[in-house]
């Protein structure tokens, strides 16, 4: 029997694709952290808390990987746990060299088992966040297939981004230091649209930036190096001006757009 394509199961369905066997030994001292805090943060009002990113994939590097967590919770969240998410990854990043910064994305357990969420941050939890604790909410979600609908709720709000995209790299301080985070986060978020836009052709799933990249390359032979080069940044970033001003002036813009002629425009969001 032919093998599934990769990052599908047998029935052609997304398979998740981290798992806490996975996590390496230097990080399971704060992944051991984060779920012994949690409940304190949280208390009553914590449903279920999740890890994602390289960590849970076990392709974490130590000292430059970052601790990615989804929280949620039984309401919606407010300024107070949005303040009480960012003191705990403070004191996990102060305690723990192994990590270099914690991500902690906050919201309300209706909002990502809502309709409209269902190929957006509901496809993100069932299929890449490994469960840590509380009741897995992919229990209550459906099975994704790598197809046109989940290409264009995931990432086919480009166009509506790069405005603000330009609004923060005209905010930045300017030096190369400041500009870093920035340069890692769009590069990061680029690779993947790309990669999401010919998802439905090559019919199957990868995180890997460089790997995303190559078959995105393969669709598109005249953006490939573009391409490449910001998967390239996406783990090893510079502050270079002139590379984000490519992407909100030239690939962003030129993306966004092929991505609306393939797709289509994801559905607008109260936010």
């Amino acid at each position: 029997m032919k093998p599934p394509p990769k990052g599908l199961d047998s029935e052609g369905c997304l398979a998740r694709e981290g798992s806490l066997a996975r996590v390496q030994a230097p990080f399971r001292p704060v992944v051991a952290a984060a779920r012994d805090r949690l409940p304190d943060v949280f208390g009553a009002r914590l449903h279920s808390a999740y890890l994602y990113g390289s960590i849970p994939r076990g392709t974490a590097r130590v000292g430059r990987s970052d601790l990615d967590l989804l929280v949620a919770l039984r309401e919606e969240p407010g300024d107070a746990d949005r303040a009480a998410a960012r003191a705990l990854g403070e004191a996990l990043d102060r305690e723990f060299p192994e990590i270099d910064g914690v991500g902690t994305l906050l919201y309300g357990r209706a909002r990502l088992l809502s309709e409209l969420e269902t190929y957006d941050l509901g496809w993100f939890v069932a299929c890449l966040c490994t469960p840590l604790l509380g009741a897995d909410l992919a229990e209550q979600l459906p099975r994704y297939r790598p197809d046109s609908l989940l290409a264009r709720e995931t990432n086919g709000d480009l166009a509506l981004l790069l405005p603000r995209w330009r609004e923060r790299i005209a905010g930045v301080e300017d030096t190369d230091v400041a500009r870093r985070p920035l340069v890692r986060f769009m590069s990061r978020h680029l690779v993947r649209t790309g990669f999401t836009l010919v998802m439905p052709r090559w019919g199957g799933w990868t995180s890997d930036l460089v790997e995303m990249a190559g078959i995105f390359g393969a669709y598109y032979p005249q953006r490939a190096e573009q391409v490449r080069a910001a998967a390239a940044l996406g783990y090893e970033p510079t502050g270079e001006r002139a590379v984000l001003k490519a992407y909100v002036d030239d690939f962003g813009p030129w993306l966004a757009e092929e991505y609306a002629r393939v797709h289509g425009v994801k559905a607008p969001r109260p936010d």
